[in-house]
């Protein structure tokens, strides 16, 4: 594996100085993220956390109006994908890495964000996002107990507002999300990369020891996460096998009242 590999080319690094920028480009898919690119964004954080090269710090961001719209539902892998631990798993998922990492990460969130991509962008330590962008957590739309979710998101925006949004599946604009304090910035479209390239400059200005203690002590904030039960039900789960084949079939799930059928979202 090369210096600036990590094991999926829809994953494009880019050396800024200290910075290294992980662009989320599978447009074919929408960026949708197979295994690899999840455990590609977790060996990126690895990559700004090694003392042996002179990176700093990792920005993250996507491509045309789409920042990450979480796990590919199909199933799919591109032909050079690396093998990473079997199935999705703990072990994949970036979201713990990101959010414990010691070199900042920020994510430049260019459109569509939901799913795994919002957890990328919440638990990055800075979300700059675009006034165009958008964001959803849709996962009990398709049967997924999504244990990190509910582990994290009451802290950023409160028990209610959690509620609201997982268990209605709505979609918010990007100044929805500024306001109840899901993301922390919100700027021009034009500017998003120049205002992310800033908030990674300005976490590098302060203390690296004593700011590792504070995010420690931030992140105490958080509760557990339950990911027996969360991965119990994706392996065994009727109600996400039954989510996943009417997401390909594009037609309702069986839960939705037949009254309903008609108006519910899709």
């Amino acid at each position: 594996m090369s210096e600036f590999d990590v094991g999926s080319k829809c994953l494009k690094l880019e050396q800024d100085g200290p910075l290294l920028w992980c662009t989320i480009d599978r447009p074919h898919a929408r960026n949708a993220f197979t295994p690899a690119m999840y455990f590609g964004i977790k060996r990126a954080v690895r990559l700004v956390n090694d003392p042996g090269n002179d990176l700093r710090a990792l920005i993250l961001t996507g491509t045309g109006d789409v920042f990450a719209p979480g796990g590919d539902l199909g199933g799919r892998y591109e032909p050079d994908d690396e093998k990473v631990p079997s199935g999705l798993t703990y072990e994949t998922l970036p979201f713990i890495a990101i959010r414990e990492s010691m070199a900042p990460v920020i994510s430049a969130v260019n459109g569509i964000c939901q799913a795994g991509g919002l957890l990328v962008a919440m638990m990055s330590d800075i979300a700059v996002v675009s006034e165009r962008a958008s964001f959803r957590v849709p996962e009990l739309l398709r049967g997924i107990v999504d244990a990190t979710y509910a582990a994290v998101l009451p802290a950023h925006v409160g028990m209610a507002r959690a509620r609201d949004l997982l268990l209605s599946a709505r979609t918010i604009d990007a100044a929805e999300a500024h306001q109840i304090g899901l993301v922390s910035r919100i700027v021009s479209h034009d500017q998003l990369r120049a205002e992310a390239r800033e908030a990674a400059v300005q976490i590098l200005r302060t203390a690296p020891e004593a700011r590792a203690h504070v995010k420690r002590m931030l992140n105490q904030q958080y509760a557990q996460i339950d990911y027996e039960t969360m991965f119990a039900s994706l392996a065994h789960g009727q109600e996400v096998r039954e989510g996943m084949r009417s997401f390909m079939e594009k037609r309702q799930p069986n839960w939705i009242p037949q009254d309903l059928q008609g108006i519910a979202d899709k």
